[in-house]
């Protein structure tokens, strides 16, 4: 009975019916996913911040610029292989995308190896480069070495969430996901604050729970009855296939490592004001987070909507949807920022003691005046999902290389070294990449999409 019920919710063809109620039952549950990861994002930072201490609290909440220039690389190669597997799905080539799902998990299974071993070896370059102070760099290196040890259950478990993402099922890894946080909250209470474990407790929760959500997506995978299906026996790494995973991957795969290695440098001039401004930035990183997950679910949304159309030869079709995924990420936002900002001090309480003064004051600066231009993200999150979609994430790459690495790299030399070096402008660098790198994605999709010859054959 559980077999039939997979089967029968594996696969949601996009080429057909309304593209907002399409766009809306798939983002949700990625969505609700995303808010479920976030939440046991926070109640780590919640956990350490309260039953630990300042320094556990600022070490664990910035460490994300670090863990994402690997993790992001797998993250954007995910993306490829997911675009490859829609394209296929759309163009009904069931041959092709299981040929795609048992090359992409042949893959997958070598970066384990890789990512986990050069996560561990390169911690300590890591925290020399984001300059953080002895006292909080000494919880860091305990957090990151036990995360990256235990890395492979995220993996697997993105690497399954991708497979399903491309079929159109967001449902499941929803489902996979909510229970790793369940178990992940009470994994960190139990190591935190009965085993008193402290820092190292939060990353042992996180990494157990992240292989639970393995085990469970890689049992559907086996036991699913769908073109999906993964068959020990025929897990290879297929030239062809291989090669389009990685022509599509890659790029993703390079910009959103390089964007969270720039980010590490970003981290570092915020370090230098201090364990109060790192601990305030922490708070701002975890809401931030939180105000992208409707754009990040409906830019993956649209991905697979416009592989899927693009697939099946309904170039028309595909813009449509990338545009009503648009008007929907900024409606969802802007109603968002607006509590954000009213209650930016009792959000930056939940996260820390009240006795925590500077923390609390920085923290708010940074809600009150970076989270409204939030609403400018929307545009590349969304666009670039539907580039992506589109077979152009070579270019999608280099525009949001240049926006989030390299513009944002010159804005903050230049603003440190000879405007203000004051927290607040230094901050505004975020947004400002944001701003540049909208305007040229936007460009760049009505260019695409006004072209009748971008046309995509699937064999």
């Amino acid at each position: 009975m559980t077999v039939s019920l997979f089967k029968k919710r594996t696969e949601v063809d996009m080429t057909q019916g309304n593209s907002l109620s399409l766009l809306l039952v798939f983002a949700f549950p990625l969505l609700l996913g995303n808010l479920f990861q976030q939440f046991y994002n926070m109640v780590d930072t919640w956990v350490v911040g309260n039953f630990v201490g300042k320094n556990s609290f600022s070490a664990v909440g910035t460490l994300g610029s670090i863990i994402n220039t690997l993790i992001g690389f797998f993250l954007g190669f995910s993306n490829g292989a997911s675009v490859v597997i829609s394209r296929f799905f759309g163009a009904k080539n069931f041959e092709k995308v299981s040929d795609a799902v048992h090359s992409y998990v042949a893959i997958t299974l070598i970066l384990c190896v890789i990512f986990t071993c050069l996560g561990v070896v390169m911690v300590p370059l890591m925290l020399r480069l984001v300059k953080s102070p002895p006292e909080v760099a000494a919880e860091q290196a305990i957090y990151l070495r036990i995360y990256f040890a235990g890395v492979t259950g995220l993996l697997l478990y993105n690497m399954g969430s991708a497979i399903l993402r491309a079929v159109g099922n967001s449902t499941l890894p929803f489902v996979f996901l909510a229970v790793c946080t369940v178990l992940n909250v009470i994994l960190d209470l139990v190591f935190v604050i009965v085993l008193k474990l402290e820092t190292a407790g939060v990353a042992y929760a996180t990494i157990l729970a992240q292989f639970v959500s393995a085990v469970l997506v890689v049992i559907m995978l086996l036991r699913s009855k769908s073109c999906i299906r993964v068959d020990i026996r025929k897990i290879r790494i297929t030239k062809g296939m291989t090669k389009q995973i990685f022509g599509i991957g890659l790029p993703t795969a390079l910009q959103q490592s390089l964007t969270a290695f720039s980010n590490v440098f970003v981290q570092s001039y915020i370090n230098v004001f201090g364990a109060d401004a790192m601990g305030g930035w922490t708070t701002y990183s975890k809401v931030d987070q939180f105000l992208f997950l409707p754009m990040q679910s409906l830019g993956l949304a649209v991905q697979t909507y416009v592989g899927q159309n693009l697939g099946a030869g309904l170039q028309k079709r595909a813009k449509k949807g990338a545009n009503t995924g648009l008007f929907m990420a900024m409606i969802v936002t802007a109603v968002l920022i607006v509590p954000t900002m009213m209650f930016a001090v009792p959000i930056v309480k939940f996260f820390i003691d009240d006795g925590e003064a500077g923390v609390i004051e920085f923290g708010t600066l940074f809600l009150r005046y970076l989270i409204p231009c939030h609403i400018v993200a929307c545009v590349n999150q969304v666009y670039g999902g539907a580039l992506r979609g589109a077979n152009k994430s070579g270019s999608a790459m280099i525009v949001m290389l240049c926006s989030f690495v390299f513009f944002r790299q010159i804005y903050l030399f230049v603003m440190s070294h000879y405007i203000s070096n004051t927290i607040l402008p230094i901050a505004m660098g975020y947004p400002a990449g944001w701003l540049v790198c909208s305007i040229a994605i936007g460009i760049l999709f009505t260019k695409f999409f006004s072209d009748k010859n971008n046309l995509v054959s699937v064999n």
